[in-house]
């Protein structure tokens, strides 16, 4: 599964449901927010969202506008979640193609909430694709696209549980273990095994919080042979314990 994939699971809505709004003015946001524009125009900093377009944006960030959106705004849960924010950019504009404009204006808020979440979820990866596979020139996403850390990244998420090392990483990439680790540190920003240990802390976060699997049984599942050694680099990411990341990871997820 490509990465940024899996990243995009964490972006579910629960309850946020298909929102007709009347945007005048400045709006400010909190969560991650989707406009979906039926008519007008919705800008914020140097993005325009016209009809068809759909604008989405993160906390902290006022739109201003003259526009009729379908809007939903969620609650960045999970761990996973997390980091696929961390990746996104304040405000991004995804071109809408003929007929979105109609097909956003059809939506009415009488469509039961499951089905109102699951087609705000839709919009919100087809846009999110949209600018992935448009905007891949710098950072986690030009490492992504990268011939040389692409296939690692690719192969530690297909694979989190496997016993890598930066030797079988580099064989992945076909290149040396110094040519390896230096690409990895410059694009991503940490050096391919500290990648490894937060990407598994992440999914260990959302286990715990998800599941009703023992520590032991999470520690497994992200490559860990013993619990104690887990815990351990558990603590070290999130500064608390798994144990303790039942209640706290819960509360958020």
């Amino acid at each position: 599964m490509e990465p940024f994939d899996e990243l995009l699971r964490g972006v579910r809505a629960d309850g946020a449901g298909v929102r007709r709004v009347e945007i005048s003015g400045t709006r400010a946001l909190s969560g991650l927010t989707l406009y979906a524009v039926v008519a007008g125009e919705v800008t914020v900093r140097d993005e325009v969202a016209g009809p068809g377009d759909v604008l989405v944006v993160q906390d902290s960030v006022a739109v201003h506008g003259n526009a009729s959106v379908v809007s939903g705004t969620y609650d960045v849960m999970g761990a996973v979640a997390r980091r696929l924010t961390g990746v996104l950019p304040d405000a991004l504009v995804a071109p809408g193609a003929d007929g979105c404009a109609e097909f956003y204006g059809s939506l009415t808020t009488d469509e039961p909430s499951v089905v109102a979440d699951r087609l705000l979820d839709w919009m919100m990866v087809c846009a999110l694709r949209e600018w992935f596979d448009r905007e891949h020139s710098e950072g986690w996403l030009a490492a992504l696209a990268d011939e040389v850390v692409g296939p690692v990244l690719r192969a530690m998420h297909d694979d989190p549980a496997r016993a890598w090392t930066l030797a079988l990483l580099a064989r992945e990439a076909g290149v040396a273990r110094t040519t390896l680790a230096s690409r990895f540190c410059r694009l991503v920003g940490t050096p391919p095994l500290t990648y490894l240990t937060e990407w598994r802390m992440a999914l260990a976060a959302d286990l715990l919080a998800e599941s009703s699997a023992t520590v032991a049984a999470v520690a497994r599942q992200v490559g860990y042979a013993d619990a104690f050694g887990f815990s351990a680099a558990f603590k070290r990411v999130h500064g608390f314990s798994p144990s303790e990341c039942r209640t706290r990871c819960a509360a958020s997820a």
